[in-house]
């Protein structure tokens, strides 16, 4: 192949790429708009795209938001805004993750809770819960500080547990992993049994949601998402090569304790912001990459991005279709987004291991 036609293929893979990132945030930004618009109290869409505009300072002038009630600003800028924020910013998070873990350990299974994150987070957040429910720390709620910084040491007790010498081998890291999972978890059911009238707020806690967050929860979690996951990007070409097995990366150049390292450090940690914002929404890390490598192809260069703004718009929906079937309900009834990803991730992973004939490369 001459160098013009390289050149030439590579020129159209990369247009293709950018179309598809294109396409993918423009339809974040649509499904955006549209949940805005789900809720048990009825606002004009008129009314929502004027109050979203009065908050650019570029449209201020332009845009006549008289017809549009307080309360109904309120709603849009306090209730519904953050907590459709906090979807973006946590499916984000959760599916970057899993095509991380995916990619390093090469296998279809990984997701984003798969070295202890989960239940680190857990352990944290329902002490936190047990013994210093409404506790403020530096301006922040006390279960994101103990949820984070759980889901952090969890990590790192698996890595290094793990360790041999100077390698920490894939098998062994999986097999702490699950170990770790199990023990953490059974110090939650502890709590729980002795949990008694905060019982409901570390059940509600596990199983993840978005109907209490507020924009200082955001702004806290959101600079380690950030670090994280343009980190991890940057190793997108060393993932591709990962995929081919440890000892042919080596060949080719990659530093496969490093890489391994940092990978799994960042992922983690943007796993950790992730979980402490919206407690354990189960599946996004699984069944995101899985859906993105299907439509787009192997290849960690455009499948870290495209999965990222996958996993947006597939926790706003979730949490939207959360609202929606709570909303005949709404004054006894907060339906966690959880439930629906539960819901729709089960049938995903009964599917995934019953696939047999059919198969597509990590």
């Amino acid at each position: 192949m001459s160098t013009s036609e390289v050149e030439g293929t590579y020129f159209r893979r990369a247009t293709r790429w950018k179309l598809i990132v294109i396409l993918l945030l423009v339809a974040l930004f649509v499904t955006v708009l549209i949940s805005l618009n789900v809720g048990y109290a009825q606002i004009p869409f008129t009314n929502i795209l004027a109050t979203l505009g009065k908050q650019i300072p570029f449209l201020n002038g332009y845009i006549d938001s008289s017809l549009v009630l307080p309360r109904e600003s309120a709603i849009i800028l306090q209730i519904r805004l953050p907590r459709i924020i906090a979807g973006v910013v946590v499916g984000a998070a959760l599916a970057a993750s899993g095509v991380v873990y995916q990619g390093v350990f090469r296998n279809p299974m990984a997701d984003s809770y798969i070295l202890g994150v989960s239940a680190g987070a857990a352990t944290g957040a329902s002490f936190s819960l047990l013994f210093g429910s409404g506790t403020l720390l530096f301006g922040l709620r006390l279960v994101q500080i103990a949820a984070f910084l759980g889901a952090l040491f969890a990590m790192f007790l698996v890595y290094n547990i793990s360790r041999v010498g100077s390698r920490v081998p894939v098998t062994t890291l999986l097999l702490c992993g699950i170990a770790v999972n199990f023990f953490l978890y059974a110090v939650v059911a502890l709590l729980e049994v002795i949990a008694g009238d905060e019982l409901h707020a570390i059940v509600f806690w596990l199983i993840g949601g978005f109907s209490n967050v507020l924009w200082s929860d955001i702004w806290a979690v959101l600079p380690f998402i950030i670090v994280g996951v343009v980190v991890v990007y940057f190793y997108a070409r060393d993932l591709n090569l990962l995929a081919l097995g440890e000892e042919t990366a080596q060949h080719l150049g990659v530093n496969i304790e490093r890489v391994k390292q940092i990978l799994l450090v960042f992922a983690s940690m943007v796993t950790a912001a992730a979980v402490s914002l919206s407690g354990l929404v189960g599946f996004v890390g699984l069944m995101v990459p899985h859906i993105t490598r299907l439509v787009i192809g192997p290849d960690h260069r455009i499948l870290f991005p495209a999965s990222t703004i996958v996993g947006a718009i597939f926790l706003v929906v979730c949490d939207a279709i959360a609202r929606v079937i709570a909303t005949p309900f709404a004054s006894t009834l907060e339906l966690p987004v959880g439930i629906i990803t539960m819901l729709a991730g089960a049938p995903f992973f009964i599917i995934l291991f019953r696939k047999k004939k059919q198969s597509y490369a990590l």
